[in-house]
């Protein structure tokens, strides 16, 4: 839902009633990953999708109803052997749809409201919803509004996230709300959308809660390190993947706007300087393009210290060895070594500039998404690494 939170920001401001319907779990080749939502409103118009196209109607006539009945509605969509040209997903997967109603006078709609303001605004937010469980909780949601959090270089992760605040709750037991807010926090840290099991009193004790956490967050940051050519098309790459792209390199004569225009950041500054005084998170990832030792051994004996996504240095095999050996020498271990990804990049035997792009890239989203990075033809492994779907069926009213 919050993807589309612009749109929808601006129908609540127009006081618009609507349904939506958002991904809780996927299976198998689903199309679209937890999070993904369909809005309709009362008029009849849509955005959004869930499917790519498989069950939009389906999903549609079911916002219709919930907008008539208040009734949140959990359903499960899958391909059938049987009949074919039935509702389904022609792709052989398994996604299960949460329909909320969003009206007037609903106990949900202010904190839906307050969720998708936050999210139109470009701030951090994550949205709880309880999915399944007790009749007069599902549908209830919880908001956690983002605190100061982040790391300025502090390899044990800085203080605790004391600006947190949090709005809406679940009204039947106050360590529920703290529990699901604390949970919250650590989705919204990882940038993370999914589900979680919990008792309904806030332990994993008891009748079991299914709540579905949806973070909207800044876009991750990527930090080049060095401004040479194979910077410039990373700093490309890096932006068509959505990242936030800063270039650091202390010699103010290549470090400029000219060389990296599409760059939303450009820092002439001592690279382990930086990054010392920078803002990371446990989503950023750090690219290592100096290629030079008095950059390279002060930078990654701080970035491999650090709780960030990904460290990646280029070089060759042997400057790896002879850096490896440097970096021992200043006192980083070998579990943090371990962390390095050097000589940076997946084998996809690149060359220019834009192919060595494009292979730190896909080692990026192979380590974020748990790829391996082998081909998919003649491959056994899964092509979308998700969890598994939940329980679907009729759950209650959330007027």
């Amino acid at each position: 839902m919050l993807d589309i939170a612009e749109e929808l920001d601006r129908w609540v401001e127009q006081g618009r009633d609507f349904a939506v319907a958002t991904v809780v779990a996927t299976g198998g080749s689903a199309p679209r990953r937890p999070g993904a939502a369909l809005a309709v409103d009362a008029g009849g118009t849509a955005i959004g999708s869930v499917s790519g196209g498989c069950v939009e109607g389906a999903v549609y006539e079911l916002c219709r109803q919930a907008l008539q009945d208040g009734e949140c509605v959990l359903e499960r969509f899958g391909y059938s052997d049987d009949d074919a040209f039935a509702v389904g997903l022609t792709c052989g997967g398994i996604i299960d749809i949460l329909i909320t109603p969003v009206r007037a006078g609903d106990r949900v709609r202010p904190v839906v409201a307050a969720g998708l303001r936050a999210a139109a605004a470009g701030r951090a937010a994550a949205l709880a919803r309880i999915v399944t469980g007790p009749a007069d909780l599902v549908g209830r949601a919880l908001l956690i509004h983002d605190g100061d959090h982040g790391h300025h270089g502090d390899p044990h992760g800085g203080e605790p996230h004391t600006g947190d605040r949090y709005e809406g709750g679940f009204g039947s037991h106050p360590e529920l709300d703290r529990t699901v807010a604390a949970e919250a926090r650590a989705f919204l840290d990882a940038g993370r959308t999914g589900t979680l099991e919990i008792g309904e009193q806030g332990s994993r004790c008891g009748a079991p809660l299914t709540v579905l956490v949806e973070s909207s967050v800044p876009p991750p940051r990527m930090i080049v390190f060095g401004a040479i050519d194979f910077a410039a098309a990373l700093v490309r790459v890096g932006k068509f993947l959505g990242h936030h792209v800063t270039v650091c390199d202390a010699r103010p004569v290549f470090a400029t706007r000219a060389r990296f225009p599409e760059a939303d950041e450009i820092v002439v500054a001592w690279p382990h300087e930086y990054l010392e005084r920078t803002r990371v998170d446990a989503r950023t990832v750090l690219c290592v393009l100096t290629h030079d030792a008095k950059f390279d051994v002060p930078l990654l004996q701080r970035a491999l210290r650090l709780p960030v996504a990904y460290v990646g240095a280029m070089g060759s095999r042997r400057t790896h060895l002879e850096r490896n050996a440097r970096l021992r020498e200043v006192g980083v271990s070998e579990l943090e070594l371990a962390r390095l990804r050097s000589p940076i990049g997946l084998d996809l035997g690149a060359r220019t500039p834009e192919e060595t792009a494009l292979s730190i890239a896909a080692e990026i989203v192979a380590d974020r998404r748990g790829g391996s990075g082998v081909p998919l033809t003649g491959a056994h492994t899964p092509i979308h690494h998700e969890t598994a779907p939940a329980p679907a069926g009729r759950i209650g009213s959330v007027a």
